[in-house]
């Protein structure tokens, strides 16, 4: 299990990430992470281990990648690191592959960031080569896909989906942080199989059933077109399939920890809330989904205003 301690405050973002199995690499890829686990060791050894500290390690190597130098769109290289978690005797590994999510940062940040103000952060001429490379590396590699996604300062409700209440982990004290001080992890870890049904099934009722509509939330419409939630289930069901079937899944808190507080973390439920809503909406009690939607929603809505707060 990876230990560090560092001055480093982790990014306030939640990562949900895929672990797979040794097997499901195909050689020599898995000889290669077959070596990294023994030589690594696991992140964590059992369910209840957070992978925070080695969390912390890799945002730690990504600072030092720009800090004193020219700023770049991407590494110059894909990362040949990964989160290893053991598992009643079964290793599994989650690439950062920090190259690939790099990529995808750069389009978050063209949809965010007003032309003038990302030209500042990173020159035309920088997007146009980070772009160039992506287009060169997807030809030779058409299949590949991260397996970390990554939020910054909220939780997507459509994260919440794949796990149950039982699948919940809350540690009190995990890593460090700036102060020297241990800072609690949250995190839900489930197997690939259940994850699965769970997202099917409330893809499922929620295409049945008329949209959530509330402020802010999917339009309402008749029941079977769906809204913008359906349609964020849905890519979250196919970004899933694309992974072996006995994968682990995990939604990790992550730096939104300290945005939340040790006392809120405690409580925080958000996943069986989703849950309850789910279940209210099955059962034909859409005003019982409404409210659950509305409950989880507006909590989020407070974390994420913390964005602009000086």
């Amino acid at each position: 299990m990876t230990t560090v301690r560092t001055s480093v405050l982790p990014p306030y973002a939640a990562h949900l990430r895929v672990y797979e199995p040794l097997a499901a690499y195909p050689e020599p890829e898995r000889a290669r992470w077959q070596a990294y686990a023994a030589t690594h060791g696991p992140d964590a050894s059992v369910p209840e281990h957070s992978v925070a500290p080695a969390a912390l390690v890799e945002q730690r190597k990504a600072l030092a990648e720009v800090v004193g130098r020219t700023p770049r769109a991407l590494p110059d290289r894909e990362s040949e690191q990964a989160f290893v978690r053991q598992l009643d005797g079964v290793t599994y590994v989650c690439p950062w592959a920090t190259r690939l999510r790099s990529w995808q940062a750069l389009d978050e940040l063209r949809a965010s960031l007003p032309v003038a103000l990302l030209d500042t952060v990173l020159p035309p001429a920088a997007r146009a080569a980070a772009t160039a490379q992506r287009e060169r590396w997807q030809a030779g590699h058409p299949d590949d896909r991260p397996w970390i996604l990554t939020s910054r300062w909220e939780v997507p409700l459509r994260w919440f989906l794949p796990f149950g209440a039982e699948d919940r982990c809350f540690v009190p004290g995990s890593a460090e942080d700036r102060r020297g001080q241990v800072a609690p992890a949250l995190f839900y870890l489930t197997p690939m199989a259940q994850a699965r049904r769970r997202v099917a099934r409330a893809y499922r009722a929620l295409r049945e059933r008329q949209g959530l509509g509330s402020a802010g939330g999917p339009a309402r419409g008749p029941a079977g077109q769906g809204g913008p939630l359906v349609q964020e289930v849905e890519q979250i069901g196919r970004w899933l399939e694309e992974f072996h079937p006995r994968s682990l899944v995990e939604l990790d808190y992550g730096g939104l920890v300290h945005l939340l507080g040790p006392e809120r973390l405690a409580v925080e439920d958000s996943v069986a809330e989703v849950e309850s809503g789910l279940l209210a909406l099955r059962s034909g009690d859409e005003a019982g989904a409404v409210r659950a939607y509305e409950t989880v929603t507006a909590r989020w809505r407070q974390v994420l205003a913390l964005r602009y707060a000086s």
